[in-house]
């Protein structure tokens, strides 16, 4: 039984030959795999080879003499389930990050519209030039998804990271890919990560320590499910994640940008810890040293309040972090700002909450059901809140 449908880009990199081997692994799983070639990919290969292990012919034209065959990267697409580009040199993905279609491959990478999953296989002094890495950051935020490259003796006799990567790990990112449940396709959900920044000065801030973790979390599962997701965050260690990202600082422009965005989304996660207070007044430069100062406050805005009034029938979740009476506390909050559902954290330094890598705590509903999680990953956490949202929505 034919497990899915692979759309294999191939670029003008020496390991071409390897990818002979990745169609031929790929065929033994059951999978269909149709080959686009670029014309530099046509120098190290012949694309009867391709054709011969595929089973398929080889794509290589954007444009040819009949109307059919113009519209060829629409058919590619509409049959592809996951678009995998290996190996991918630097012009591939600086020709994906900047938007530029000049032939049928990066055409394609503009019109596909499911996930994509790139290879890439370069020399190490190009993998590590600035425009590269500008390029790849680029590519992740939109929501590609990179496997490699990896270390060792690279075409050039030098050693480095930019060896195309195992093919095993190649072949399991995109079985990855096929097999994360898609329940959430067609929903756009909106969240928000990290801890606001209320500046002082243009040096020092407030803040609180919120790593993140768990609205990347969040997004991140959303995403694997089939969402759009946008992602607003404050600037976190974490690695960028291949969704839509806006990076704010304080709470003032997080609250600019959800309220953006919020009309468009069906849910909002909010689980950035958004300072309650900030300095009256910034004050330009440093603040010099002086034995005292005193700093005036001022009430930050509530966003989830703001916004509960307009909901529309979207689903809209907040956070409450507690030491204890967890559960009273996160009811109030719950009605007060007028949520469909409250995750009510725990807060144990290093175990749950704050920069911890686990939550435990409870899942409050409008409906007043409370449902208790055990010490267990965000990623999990996340998983069980967008259960939730799914059925608060009534999405099928």
């Amino acid at each position: 039984m034919m497990k899915g449908k692979i759309l294999l880009g191939i670029t003008g990199s020496i390991a071409c030959y390897k990818a002979c081997e990745l169609v031929r692994r790929f065929v033994k799983k059951n999978y269909e795999v149709k080959v686009v070639m670029t014309h530099h990919a046509l120098s190290f290969i012949h694309p009867q080879t391709f054709q011969t292990l595929s089973g398929h012919p080889v794509y290589t034209e954007l444009l040819s003499s009949t109307q059919r065959e113009e519209l060829l990267h629409i058919r590619l697409c509409e049959w592809g389930e996951v678009f995998l580009i290996a190996p991918a040199t630097a012009n591939i993905i600086g020709k994906m990050a900047s938007g530029i279609a000049d032939d049928l491959l990066s055409t394609l990478c503009l019109s596909f519209p499911g996930p994509i999953v790139v290879a890439p296989a370069m020399d190490a002094q190009m993998w590590e030039n600035p425009v590269v890495k500008e390029n790849v950051d680029k590519l992740k935020k939109r929501g590609v998804i990179f496997v490699g490259p990896e270390e060792g003796e690279l075409a050039s006799g030098r050693k480095g990271k930019g060896r195309l990567a195992d093919l095993e790990k190649i072949i399991e990112a995109v079985e990855k890919v096929k097999k994360v449940r898609k329940d959430l396709e067609g929903k756009t959900i909106l969240v928000t990560a990290g801890g606001t920044r209320e500046y002082l000065d243009s040096f020092r801030y407030l803040t609180n320590p919120s790593s993140g973790k768990m609205g990347y979390a969040l997004a991140s599962a959303a995403w694997e499910r089939g969402a759009r997701v946008i992602l607003i965050t404050t600037p976190t260690l974490l690695e960028p994640l291949p969704v839509e990202t806006i990076e704010v600082e304080t709470a003032l422009e997080m609250k600019k940008e959800v309220e953006k965005r919020f009309p468009s989304c069906d849910a909002l996660l909010m689980s950035a810890a958004v300072c309650d207070w900030r300095p009256a007044k910034r004050e330009e430069g440093k603040i010099k040293e002086k034995k005292g100062f005193s700093i005036h406050l001022v009430r930050n805005p509530d966003i989830l309040k703001s916004l509960s009034s307009k909901k529309e029938g979207k689903v809209v979740v907040g956070f409450s972090a507690e030491t204890e009476k967890e559960i009273d506390r996160a009811k109030k909050k719950l009605k007060e700002k007028n949520l469909d559902l409250i995750v009510a954290n725990l807060i144990e330094k290093g175990i749950s909450g704050f920069e911890a890598d686990t939550n435990r705590g409870f899942l409050i509903t409008k409906y007043g059901k409370i449902e208790e999680f055990p010490l267990i990953s965000k990623k999990e956490l996340a998983h069980l809140i967008l259960d939730k949202v799914k059925e608060l929505g009534g999405w099928k």
